[in-house]
């Protein structure tokens, strides 16, 4: 690998390396003669922004170069004019003392290098949004900035300079993916989008309108910006259709002087609501508009009067009845007003029955009152506490028609109200849970209610033409128990020290099926109707300790 010197490939002579006299050697003489022989290893200062080390080079991977001595040697031989040859070979050649030349391991600087400044390192932290519960508006939770040391770029230094006693690692900062100012531009677009928003029904006059909290439900602020949430843009379109919308409704009975006489159909107007659910969802979600128009259309009746049969002709196809003894004013309240809602509804021929369709919106402005409802997995204060009384009624009545079950939804619990008929109910919420029968018989069926709260009972009996088969209801089959779970304990802050009251009662769990049995010129058949009731803890609330 050495440069050609002299004709015998020598170092020409007077020059050292490191104090040792190479002159006159050859490449591996040269070698030999330095042997291990290392210069000693400089100390190196490590700075990196207010930190520093001082460390011996040869942990940071510095270490001497006898090989490029030798070669730095040769190339001073090779470039020797004549008269400094014939002087070396006079003996009178000038002395010249080359240093050990040194160099620099990368991979044992870098391992150096990071070791020392890994605690240095600092990972961005990002800023997130959430929602405050007392100013009731989106807000930022700041990011923090990290800090990354440039461990790659100190390294080239060194291995480029070997002789640095001070070696600077800098530091750059890393701004985390989500930052502060970015999503507070969206926390500001969020905020302004919570604002209240009113629908109008085309040219009827009539409008709904979402509040401002009701209005940040339909989305949420993320980290990339507003995001609809699909459910809930679906169901407040829902309830402001309940709100603006004016069915049809359908030739029906009312009771006049005690005997039931026939009421005209009358048209309605509709929200058109493919188009509409498309401008209300654009709309909602542009901060520059706070109304929308809902595009309308005529409902005609499905049922007329020249269809209904004569109220003298009905016969009575079957009854439910259900008892609820101890329950509060409230709950009488809400029992009375949901069974004058669905009297007289009437459901045609191969229709459905949709109990909150014939009931209306479970709210103050339809009658109902606060009582007690399932929700949450408690037994709690909330509007309409009652209503499933009449629903259970007239689920029973209903199946005892033997009329198809389109959609029944359970308790979560066993209600002693609806005892001893276990499994005999059905539950209902404004929106979501509905009691559906489908009207298979041949012609309108008729739903009345008696109800007597003095005896604390309630009677739905379904009219109509009787069709030609026999129901036989089953007694519920209970599958499999489950033992309910210990008392629960609530600190109530607003109870005396000591106080304890008792608000959600313990009930076993249950696996079980209802069943009934269809004759008919079909044939026989027989369904079922599954329930599971999850076991249930009591809940006492207790005062504070004092």
């Amino acid at each position: 690998m050495g440069v050609a010197t002299q004709p015998d490939g020598k170092i020409a002579p007077g020059l050292h390396i490191a104090g040792v006299d190479v002159g006159g050697m050859n490449r591996e003489q040269a070698l030999t003669a330095l042997g291990n022989r290392a210069a000693a290893a400089p100390q190196v200062t490590v700075r990196a922004g207010k930190n520093s080390w001082t460390v011996a080079a040869d942990t940071l991977g510095w270490h001497a170069d006898a090989e490029t001595s030798v070669q730095a040697a040769q190339k001073i031989t090779a470039e020797r004019g004549v008269l400094e040859r014939l002087q070396g070979m006079m003996g009178a050649a000038q002395v010249q003392d080359i240093p050990l030349t040194a160099a620099v391991d990368a991979a044992q600087a870098r391992a150096a290098l990071t070791t020392l400044t890994a605690g240095l390192n600092t990972a961005p932290r990002n800023a997130s949004v959430y929602f405050d519960k007392i100013s009731k508006k989106y807000a930022v939770k700041p990011g923090v900035t990290g800090v990354k040391v440039d461990v790659t770029g100190a390294v080239n230094t060194y291995v480029a300079n070997p002789a640095l006693t001070t070696l600077t690692v800098t530091a750059a900062e890393q701004a985390p993916r989500y930052t502060t100012e970015a999503l507070g531009a969206y926390v500001k677009q969020g905020n302004a989008l919570a604002r209240p928003f009113t629908v109008k029904l085309g040219t009827t006059g009539r409008t709904g309108t979402l509040n401002a909290l009701q209005v940040a439900d339909l989305y949420w602020v993320r980290e990339t910006g507003i995001v609809p949430d699909e459910t809930t843009l679906k169901a407040a379109f829902g309830r402001l259709t309940g709100f603006v919308d004016q069915p049809a409704q359908n030739a029906r009975y009312a009771l006049q002087g005690g005997k039931l006489v026939k009421v005209r159909e009358s048209a309605g107007v509709v929200t058109d609501r493919a188009a509409a659910y498309a401008i209300f969802r654009k709309s909602v979600l542009d901060v520059t508009l706070k109304a929308a128009v809902f595009p309308s259309r005529v409902d005609k009746p499905t049922l007329t009067l020249a269809s209904l049969p004569d109220a003298g002709k009905l016969e009575l196809i079957a009854t439910g009845r259900s008892t609820y003894y101890h329950s509060s004013a409230a709950r009488r309240t809400n029992v009375a007003n949901a069974a004058a809602k669905i009297n007289g509804a009437v459901v045609p021929a191969g229709e459905v029955f949709s109990f909150l369709k014939a009931l209306g919106s479970i709210d103050a402005s339809n009658g109902f009152v606060g009582g007690l409802i399932i929700s949450g997995g408690r037994t709690v204060d909330g509007l309409g506490g009652g209503v499933c009384q009449v629903s259970t009624t007239a689920f029973r009545a209903l199946y005892q028609a033997g009329l198809p079950v389109v959609e029944r939804n359970q308790h979560s619990y066993r209600v002693g109200y609806y005892e001893p008929q276990v499994g005999f109910e059905a539950a209902v919420y404004d929106p979501g849970l509905d009691l559906k029968m489908k009207n298979d018989t041949s012609a309108p069926i008729l739903i009345k209610t008696i109800n007597n709260n003095a005896t604390s009972t309630l009677d739905v009996q379904v009219w109509g033409v009787k069709p030609k088969r026999a129901v036989t209801i089953n007694p519920a089959v209970i599958t499999a128990r489950v033992p309910h779970p210990g008392p629960k304990y609530v600190v109530n802050p607003n109870l005396r020290p000591g106080q304890m009251t008792q608000v959600d009662w313990a009930a076993d769990g249950y696996s079980l099926y209802i069943s009934r049995t269809i004759r008919d010129a079909k044939g026989t058949r027989t369904d079922r109707v599954s329930t599971v009731y999850k076991p249930w803890q009591a809940v006492y609330e207790t005062g504070p300790r004092s």
